[in-house]
């Protein structure tokens, strides 16, 4: 990272940003294209190692590309301000980010589709303690990314 004095690394610090941002881009490499796209999502860590959970229809473009692929990248942030200046040059925007790659796949088995439901719902309202019904269990598809590897950074005021 280029500018050392914004990245974030205490453990603690990126699990506030993380929990602080509520749109997950998420991008996937196809035929010399990338392709990205924005969801919502859910998290688990465990052990200092993060489990990113989504949720939606079992089809289209996006579920072809966690099917073919099983690496993606991905990007949140919040906090966005921009720090105006007498000229061009002084403005510059506060933020905060995560960024990040790792493995992608369905979730097939229930009981971890209900964890990642779950986590989706807690990180959205607050509440954890939710219930499914098996065939709404069965009508959703819940994906996950695997996070191997991830940065944070942040210019606040």
């Amino acid at each position: 990272m280029r500018r050392k004095e914004r990245e974030v690394t205490d453990q603690q610090k990126l699990s506030e940003i993380i929990e602080a941002c509520h749109c997950c881009r998420v991008g996937f490499a196809c035929e010399g294209q990338v392709y990205i796209v924005p969801v919502n999502f859910g998290y688990v860590c465990e052990d200092g190692n993060y489990t990113l959970y989504f949720h939606g229809a079992g089809e289209g473009r996006k579920m072809e590309l966690v099917r073919e692929n099983p690496v993606a990248g991905f990007e949140m942030d919040t906090g966005y301000e921009l720090k105006t200046a007498a000229s061009a040059c002084g403005y510059s925007a506060y933020f905060q980010s995560i960024t990040g790659q790792g493995r992608v796949s369905i979730v097939n088995d229930m009981e971890e589709k209900r964890k990642g439901l779950c986590a989706v719902m807690k990180h959205e309202t607050g509440k954890a303690d939710w219930e499914f019904q098996e065939k709404m269990l069965d009508a959703v598809c819940v994906w996950k990314l695997e996070v191997s590897g991830l940065t944070g950074k942040e210019h606040v005021q």
